[in-house]
């Protein structure tokens, strides 16, 4: 394995029973990921995407092996250790937004950092600072309901960046989006990795959504299948020695 690896999962095992069935999610999966990377994980249903995509934000625990993040291993947290570490360190995208609708953007934004000392001005400045990186610091005070399925998902990305997070985990980003939108949330995604250096793992079904990760990682049935490199997108075409991947724990 790479010594220089963000995210690092060893030999890990998750399994669940549903009825009387006994099913492996993850099987003895393995894989770094280095900081600053921008990783996509694909595969059918039930391929084990989201299974590990809740591992490595500390929602679920493995039955065997290890995830680490920035050198924490994650089973090695209490309950109330691994919500503050996720509180301080990993920002969430979902497909459906997850948006309050009483809640104006900016308040939206501002949930996150409800967990953090920081004083309610600070706060402030911080989500509309957050608003201002997707463009939207003029839909500050616009509710949900006001705003495009597009618009939405960029609040989302902005409350994700609000406790300006090492890693940024994407469930289906662009999953209710037309494919318009959809580019320019990914465009976003990419602009946020490559000039703020957010390490991203995103979960999709999407191949041209894939096409905006660096690499992609292939899973079926719990295990690892192949990682393909993408070419390097927008700034980063520049230097294309940037972004070799690294070794598989395979």
């Amino acid at each position: 394995m790479s010594e220089a690896a963000f995210v690092r999962i060893e030999e890990v095992t998750r399994t669940y029973r549903r009825g009387g069935e006994e099913i492996h999610a993850l099987d003895a999966f393995s894989l770094d990921i280095p900081q600053g990377g921008f990783y996509a994980l694909m595969g059918p249903s039930g391929s084990g995407k989201t299974t590990l995509l809740n591992l490595l934000g500390g929602l679920d625990l493995p039955d065997a092996g290890r995830v680490l993040v920035d050198g924490e291993e994650l089973a090695g947290l209490s309950g109330s250790e691994r919500a503050q570490w996720r509180a301080d360190n990993v920002g969430f995208v979902f497909q459906g937004f997850n948006l309050l609708g009483v809640l104006t953007a900016l308040q939206n934004v501002e949930l996150p950092l409800l967990l953090t000392p920081l004083p309610r001005r600070r706060r402030r400045e911080q989500a509309l600072y957050a608003l201002e990186l997707v463009g939207l610091a003029d839909r500050a005070h616009h509710r949900p309901r006001e705003l495009s399925g597009g618009q939405e998902q960029r609040v989302a990305i902005a409350r994700a960046l609000a406790t300006d997070p090492k890693l940024i985990l994407a469930d289906e980003p662009t999953g209710d989006l037309d494919r318009k939108t959809a580019d320019a949330v990914l465009d976003l995604l990419v602009r946020l990795n490559q000039e703020f250096g957010k390490t991203i793992v995103m979960v999709t079904h999407d191949p041209l959504a894939a096409d905006h990760a660096r690499h992609v990682v292939h899973l079926d049935k719990g295990k690892l299948g192949r990682i393909e490199e993408n070419p390097p997108r927008g700034a980063a075409a520049a230097n294309p020695t940037e972004g070799a991947a690294p070794e598989s724990g395979t």
